[in-house]
């Protein structure tokens, strides 16, 4: 049981030692903070914190730092995160709005959230199997081609143009496009190639070769398509800090290079205090973010949750500030998918 002076103490610990880089003293915790003791009884809790495996002394010097335990023993015990300022909620409805698809929305949300955070930030792509068509859109493009747009209920839009190596006929291709949507409507789209199979009945021969030769190829969209994938943005932020990391940041921006450690790595992370989920140091699973910190919110699209978003960052962040704006975006975003 830790008492809660010496949690005060840890506290003053994590939050001076965030804003200031520098090992923190007992001198300077009684300088700047009112705790009503004297510098010896506050070394003494420092002890007792550093016999917990809470902080710990980076070298010779009489500072202290708080080691991964402390940062999550902060963490559990925030009451509550820094709210967003007015200009910052100003700042993502202004971002968000006006983007065109999703791949627009998400583009701009992890940017956004790497400047809220001055952290690297990413975004997950909604999980196309937990998608659904909306409605297909067969458009003549020239004498012989034809543009086909998927639109998805995540509002994702796909779009190719088919060569159909003969003339377009309108009114079969407004007849198919038709059926597409009577067929596939609301359909998931890990279901698409098994329901597409009876729109060709009763066709002709020369509408069954212009229907499968388009059926193939949005069959090969919604494929081509199926890998989860993972958008990011200013990992300029990470090289900033690299004082932050011990021995070397390489480990750091190789991890974060593998979609597939970080496609696994979010998937193990469920929400906990704050609506977020957060792995510190070596609570992650792969070495290479052993010096790092991680935040992750889900964000939703018809009320249920499609994917997440998060930071990363060092160990030495601004938990309070980055938990907010993660469950800010991820709120937003939400919304911004839902008009």
């Amino acid at each position: 049981m830790i008492p809660d002076r010496s949690l005060e103490v840890l506290r003053a610990i994590v939050q001076d030692y965030i804003a200031s880089k520098e090992p923190v003293g007992s001198k300077s915790l009684v300088e700047r903070h009112s705790f009503g003791v004297s510098a010896a009884t506050i070394r003494n809790d420092m002890a007792f914190l550093e016999d917990e495996e809470l902080i710990h002394a980076p070298h010779t010097s009489a500072g202290r730092v708080p080691t991964d335990k402390g940062y999550r023993l902060f963490v559990d015990r925030l009451s509550e995160v820094k709210p967003l300022n007015s200009a910052e909620k100003l700042a993502i409805e202004n971002f968000m709005v006006g983007s065109a698809d999703l791949d627009e929305t998400l583009g701009r949300t992890v940017r956004l959230l790497s400047q809220l955070t001055n952290q690297v930030a990413m975004v997950q792509y909604p999980t196309l199997g937990k998608a659904s068509v909306r409605h297909i859109e067969l458009i003549p493009a020239a004498q012989t081609r034809v543009l086909m747009v998927m639109i998805t209920d995540n509002a994702r839009i796909q779009q190719h143009v088919v060569e159909l190596g003969t003339d377009v006929d309108e009114n079969f291709i407004a007849e198919l496009r038709a059926k597409l949507n009577a067929g596939l409507a609301g359909t998931a789209l890990s279901d698409v190639s098994t329901k597409v199979k009876g729109i060709t009945a009763g066709m002709n021969a020369e509408e069954l070769k212009i229907s499968n030769l388009i059926i193939k190829n949005l069959i090969d969209q919604v494929d081509a398509n199926r890998q989860e994938k993972i958008i990011l943005a200013g990992t300029a932020n990470l090289v900033k800090r690299e004082e932050d990391f011990p021995g070397s940041i390489s480990p750091v921006l190789e991890a974060i290079e593998e979609q597939v450690v970080l496609l696994k790595l979010i998937s193990e992370m469920q929400a906990e205090q704050h609506g977020v989920s957060l792995r510190i140091g070596r609570e992650n699973t792969f070495e290479g973010l052993a010096n790092a910190s991680v935040v992750v919110s889900g964000y939703e699209n018809q009320g249920s949750e499609v994917a997440k978003l998060g930071v990363i960052g060092p160990t030495r962040m601004d938990y309070s500030s980055n938990i907010s704006a993660v469950r800010a975006v991820a709120r937003y975003l939400t919304k911004t998918l839902g008009n």
